[in-house]
């Protein structure tokens, strides 16, 4: 199936250039197991396996699809926690030439079946109980609804009673599978072209209505991987964790598409709580996390005291904000360096932080654009801003995805035919590195003068009593919009408005900047898992207080 938006001209430059290369994520898996073939490569709670363990049993899992008839570019829906199956499911997929569309667990019956409708996905690899929800029972009900689906695959031992048909264990499946012998030549036939074919499938978390479908060449994922690498200094002696989700980029990133490719191992943290993250990390004595900005909320109010953390080398945060308050107090407490970058599912991959990058630089910029891209800053007429000067953010480079699934006008909206798109933030160049000052959509006018959210967060964030904040415009009939301040206080402490404004004050900031407004929350409305801060949510209440109080 090829890819929609990639054009010969583009794939020429880019694989010219030498970013786009021949490999699959595979061909660094079957390295692996040539290389270390008794290193530990994958563990869960239940499961301990080598690099030549796994290919074995991606082979079997790959090999078994292939006989039931599987045709190649197949879609097939993954919803799997962290889990050894679940991750070797996703590589399968690639071997076996299925096109996988991993999804958080969260996701239910609408998401769902618009998403096997769109994709018309004929199996779904999912667990059939996990934290007290029936996912047999939810995809049964979605198989009346979309009868494109016809296999289940449970990350489970055993099939449960009255499962029904084309119910089977993925673990038997592969056990199954490894008494079969398969020719190099069948997995040949089904290979994908890494820079042509739509390799992967991922899905966008909208704060409203559906997700939408995002298709990727292998290439462009290959590519934005080996630059984290290199980023992080990531070797096959690093032991990487996903606590957040594997089906996310703030986990994901790093253990499913960079891990494999520098042989590192992956541990999958399958239930979070503070502490048995804090133990994961001393038992398997990880050296790399990916988890999203609340997992290192959470973790702070824990005793790390208690653990031997000196393993942790550095932490992946993504998918929210992260304040320089709680990265400073996690790096000092947890002696591990926090990475910070910038990319979304829509867009791809832009820019990123060294390890090795100054503090400064690491908690408030996202770093230098990665290898390739091309960056320039536009005003809201879409001519470049002078140098120095903040602009809207727009790119071009080999880390992009290939646009909406099947979807062409849609793509056509985000990505120009000559591949520039943008992320929708304003940022400014500073010292190499890009600094956010908010995004486009969340910047806030009163009275015909810019306010940027993550300017007013950043340093709201510094102030000893706030664990949290978030920015958003309130309507305001006199200016337009106002400036409201969401603060999540730290245990015990409390914050007034009065006390904001004169903290704000003394960081000599413009008046018309300031919150005119305070309100306090227990805790932030996040998408879903993802851990981004909902602000639309943020936006209705915030309108809805307005209403009853006849503003």
């Amino acid at each position: 199936m090829r890819v929609i938006r990639y054009t010969d001209e583009m794939i020429n430059e880019f694989s010219m250039n030498g970013f786009w290369t021949e490999e699959t994520f595979y061909d660094f898996w079957k390295r692996n197991a040539e290389k270390w073939p008794d290193q530990e490569a994958l563990v869960d709670s239940h499961y301990r396996i080598t690099w030549k363990e796994a290919v074995e049993l991606v082979d079997a899992i790959a090999g078994q699809w292939i006989d039931m008839g599987f045709e190649k570019d197949t879609r097939i829906i993954i919803q799997s926690p962290n889990s050894v199956y679940g991750f070797l499911a996703r590589i399968a997929s690639e071997r076996a030439g299925l096109i996988a569309l991993t999804v958080y667990p969260y996701l239910r019956h609408k998401e769902l079946e618009f998403m096997a409708e769109k994709t018309q996905a004929q199996a779904v690899v999912f667990p059939s109980l996990y934290r007290k929800f029936n996912y047999l029972e939810m995809f049964r009900e979605i198989q009346q609804k979309q009868p494109s689906i016809r296999h289940f695959f449970l990350l489970d031992e055993e099939v449960p009673a009255g499962a029904g048909e084309n119910c089977v264990s993925l673990v038997k499946l592969a056990q199954e599978g490894l008494k079969k012998s398969y020719s190099g030549t069948l997995f040949k036939e089904r290979r994908f072209n890494p820079k042509e074919d739509v390799g992967l499938l991922t899905s966008t978390t909208g704060t409203t209505g559906l997700p939408k479908l995002v298709e990727w060449p292998i290439a462009s994922r290959l590519c934005t991987s080996k630059a984290r690498i290199d980023l992080w200094d990531l070797t096959h002696e690093d032991i990487t964790v996903a606590v957040a989700p594997h089906a996310g980029g703030a986990a994901g990133t790093l253990t499913y598409f960079a891990a494999p490719l520098a042989g590192a191992k992956v541990v999958l943290m399958e239930e979070f709580s503070a502490e048995s993250a804090l133990e994961l990390i001393e038992k398997e004595k990880a050296t790399a996390i990916g988890v999203v900005p609340t997992h290192l909320v959470r973790m702070l109010e824990a005793d790390e005291t208690k653990y031997d953390l000196s393993s942790l080398r550095f932490i992946r945060s993504a998918g929210g904000y992260l304040s320089p308050q709680v990265a400073e107090e996690v790096e000092e407490r947890f002696k591990a360096v926090i990475t910070s970058d910038l990319g979304t599912q829509d867009v791809g991959s832009v820019s990123g932080c060294r390890v090795d990058d100054p503090v400064e630089l690491r908690r408030r910029t996202v770093g230098r654009p990665l290898p390739g891209n091309q960056v320039v800053l536009k005003d809201e007429n879409g001519n470049p801003v002078p140098e120095g000067e903040p602009g809207i953010l727009w790119f071009r480079g080999p880390h992009a995805p290939a646009g909406y699934y099947r979807d062409p006008e849609m793509t056509a909206t985000v990505f120009q035919e000559n591949g520039w798109t943008t992320t929708g933030d304003i940022v400014k160049f500073d010292r190499g590195c890009m600094w956010i000052l908010g995004r486009q959509k969340d910047m806030i006018i009163r009275g015909g003068q810019n306010i940027y959210p993550a300017e007013i967060e950043g340093l709201l964030n510094e102030h000893p009593k706030v664990a949290n904040v978030a920015i958003v415009g309130m309507p305001d009939k006199e200016f337009g919009e106002r400036a409201c301040a969401y603060v999540v206080c730290k245990q015990g402490e409390t914050l007034t408005f009065e006390e904001m404004v004169a903290f704000l004050l003394e960081k000599k900031i413009a008046k018309y900047k300031l919150p005119e407004r305070l309100e306090i929350m227990d805790q932030l409305p996040t998408v879903g898992d993802s851990g981004k801060v909902n602000k639309k949510a943020l936006k209705k209440d915030i309108e809805e207080k307005l209403t009853k109080e006849g503003k």
